[in-house]
């Protein structure tokens, strides 16, 4: 089911978990690849394709919300700000949204809209936990840098999950970790 505004929501229901990230994180990927589905969630090479709040219901006890990109390229800003403003209702009001995964590209880290994000997520009091993705990018010792790394910026952030994944859509690395992080959530 795709949202475009709040008033096509579903009813509140089963517990819900959301992915979040910048255009082009691999978010459908993982998705894809947390339900064991190819196709589930469409994807594409194309940054900003997501545009709506898109929800996943593989059962009757979770829902998977794939929500639009930030750092939209080429997307006029009318266009970005009815985003943000879906987003942050969205965050602010839904009580069955019990945390949210924060995509980041392991190759570039912690970038500035990503900061601004979990800046909005600690605000609305959130959980969100950090998932890296395209851990088969980065050679053993880089990605473990680079996990010990973003564990360091996120650990005074008082809506952070303590744990940060590194996962693979291509090769499955960290994909059982993640699913049962949501396993924890939506037992």
């Amino acid at each position: 089911m795709s949202v475009p505004s709040l008033e096509f929501l579903p009813p509140i229901g089963p517990l819900e978990i959301a992915f979040a990230g910048r255009s082009n994180v691999g978010k459908s990927s993982l998705i894809n690849a947390v339900l064991g589905q190819r196709g589930i969630a469409r994807t594409s090479n194309t940054p900003g394709r997501t545009q709506e709040l898109n929800f996943f219901a593989p059962d009757d006890t979770l829902s998977i919300v794939d929500m639009p990109g930030y750092g939209y390229a080429e997307a006029p800003k009318a266009l970005v700000a009815r985003w943000n403003r879906l987003i942050e209702d969205y965050l602010r009001g839904r009580v069955s949204l019990r945390r949210v995964y924060v995509l980041i590209d392991s190759r570039h880290g912690l970038k500035a809209n990503d900061l601004e994000t979990l800046d909005r997520l600690d605000k609305t009091a959130v959980s969100y936990q950090i998932v890296l993705t395209k851990a088969d990018k980065l050679k053993p010792g880089e990605i473990d840098r680079r996990v010990a790394e973003t564990l360091k910026a996120v650990a005074r952030r008082p809506a952070a999950h303590p744990v940060v994944l590194a996962t693979s859509s291509e090769t499955g690395e960290g994909i059982d970790l993640l699913r049962a992080e949501i396993a924890q959530i939506a037992p």
